[in-house]
């Protein structure tokens, strides 16, 4: 099993800054995962903002090129994501998703067999 928790969440008035951050254990994680971020606005379907593998650079939808960016540190089985220049319809329950393996290339939450709780952004002046 592999557990995710999410933090780094909170609110933040637009042109802010974020760091979220995901912290993976358990027995069956291992740097050989693809690690993802997907938020959920609320009436909103789930969207995946990027995702990771240790061994690969990261790969962003196309909408969240720019602002987004996805780091990892391996050493402590941590994946961030750098939030800038938030914008009130960045507000979402921020996940992040875990699936043994190299990312595919499709970024959907179909795709990834674990899950965080998430962590709620707020964006708003």
């Amino acid at each position: 099993q592999v557990q995710l928790v999410e933090s780094g969440g909170g609110p933040v008035q637009p042109g802010g800054s974020l760091r979220l951050s995901c912290a993976a254990s358990g027995n069956a994680y291992s740097d050989n995962y693809c690690m993802a971020w997907f938020r959920q606005a609320p009436g909103k379907e789930r969207e995946g903002v990027g995702q990771k593998h240790s061994r690969s650079p990261p790969y962003y939808a196309d909408s969240k090129k720019g602002r987004f960016a996805i780091s990892q540190d391996n050493g402590k089985k941590t994946l961030y994501l750098q939030m800038s220049t938030l914008r009130p319809e960045d507000t979402a329950l921020y996940y992040c998703a875990a699936e043994p393996g190299y990312c595919r290339g499709h970024l959907r939450p179909g795709d990834f067999t674990f899950w965080g709780q998430g962590t709620q952004v707020t964006v708003s002046s």
